[in-house]
């Protein structure tokens, strides 16, 4: 999304916007996933979005027709309703923080 910047006011601190309003947060969970891990296997659907923010390393969102790649210090919001699954896109481990918002 945007650059890192510092805020006013603050020194040796650098931040990122990486997402603004989504809705309402239902709840949210950290992942390590390996060296050709991901997940599920079919892709699957729900009512609700995930809004991923990659805190290392790369992930791969397969969706029903395209594949979008989330880098490090990027999040990508998924419809729920589209077919997805989510995959390390790296040779080490990736982290990734998942929110699920209505």
């Amino acid at each position: 999304m945007n650059d890192f910047i510092t805020p006013p006011n603050h020194v040796e601190f650098k931040a990122k916007k990486l997402f603004g309003n989504v809705g309402n947060i239902i709840d949210g969970s950290i992942a390590y996933i390996n060296l050709n891990g991901g997940g599920p296997v079919e892709q699957h659907t729900h009512e609700h979005n995930h809004l991923f923010i990659v805190t290392k390393g790369e992930a791969k969102i397969k969706l029903a027709d395209k594949e979008v790649i989330i880098k490090k210090d990027e999040s990508f919001l998924v419809d729920g309703k589209i077919p997805h699954s989510v995959w390390n896109n790296v040779q080490g481990e990736t982290v990734m923080i998942g929110i699920s918002v209505k």
